[in-house]
């Protein structure tokens, strides 16, 4: 593949790849736009689980292990008993906040068009 060619601009490490696969599930924006919009980017387990209505405890628990994992996010265990855990934004997550609140306000301005998709059979509401 020579650089520079449409080849090597989609190969498997490319940028965009690598942005859509921190996106890989539906959680990742919406935890990273409730941490920052709702909780100036840090919050423990039990009020973003309150806060992300339709997540089980399970996919939370998954989704910020992952995000972790990517970077996005850090685990910080307060010395408490019993031990309290928050998760706060990284300088990269707080990056990451931009796009997907972008992504977000189309979607709230299109609302209208985005409900007169068809719907996938797959996908639950």
């Amino acid at each position: 593949m020579d650089k520079g060619s449409p080849e090597a601009e989609w190969r498997e490490d490319c940028a965009p790849r690598r942005v859509l696969a921190l996106f890989a599930t539906k959680w990742t924006s919406m935890v990273l736009h409730t941490l920052h919009a709702r909780h100036q980017g840090a919050a423990r387990t039990g009020v973003l689980l309150r806060s992300l209505p339709g997540i089980s405890k399970k996919m939370l628990t998954q989704t910020l292990r992952e995000m972790e994992a990517s970077g996005l996010l850090t685990r910080h265990v307060q010395g408490s008993v019993p031990p309290a855990v928050e998760y706060r934004l990284t300088a990269l997550g707080r990056r990451c906040v931009a796009p997907v609140e972008l992504l977000y306000a189309w979607g709230r301005e299109n609302a209208d068009a985005l409900d007169q998709l068809a719907r996938r059979p797959t996908a639950r509401r």
